[in-house]
């Protein structure tokens, strides 16, 4: 059963040089001084991938919550992680005999850069601009726009998918 620990209780984890690590933890005297903030977790882009490497192969990956991040093992000592929307989350990953290699707060956030947000009152709708502004699907949008876009890519890959067989 996996479940949150304090760094105080357990080896601290920490991102080195694209690495994780265990270092371990020593008697604490003020335990807020440690607790871990957003600049410590592990950011992952939303639609995009990022490679970790981890110090000790890996058996075993728990995800607090896949719905956020999914995470997969490329090899014994690469994992893929997959920001699937925005929120935060842990990753655990035990080594073969199930013991903690990684315990790791990610945020998965939005990309920012080459994009434009229009706020009509309440309503929101993400445009991505490199160089031309167009639709984008996005969470958080609004439902009119989000679906208009989402119906067009599905029926552009469907005509893709027709083209392609016919070939």
């Amino acid at each position: 059963m996996a479940f949150p620990l304090t760094r105080a209780a357990l080896a601290a984890v920490g991102l080195l040089a694209g690495t994780f690590s265990v270092v371990v933890p020593q008697a604490l005297a003020n335990e807020d001084a440690f607790k871990q903030d957003a600049n410590d977790a592990l950011k992952i882009i939303v639609d995009r991938a990022r490679v970790v490497r981890i110090a000790k192969a890996a058996d075993t990956i728990i995800v607090g919550n896949p719905a956020i991040v999914d995470a997969t093992i490329q090899d014994a000592r690469t994992l893929i992680l997959t920001g699937r929307s925005f929120g935060v989350t842990n990753l655990i990953v035990l080594d073969a005999e199930g013991d903690p290699i990684v315990d790791e707060t990610v945020v998965v956030q939005g990309h920012e850069r080459n994009t434009v947000r229009i706020y009509r009152q309440a309503l929101r709708e993400t445009l991505a601009c490199s160089p031309v502004c167009e639709p984008t699907l996005t969470i958080g949008d609004n439902e009119g726009p989000f679906d208009t876009a989402h119906e067009q890519i599905e029926k552009r890959n469907e005509l893709s998918t027709k083209a392609a067989e016919t070939n």
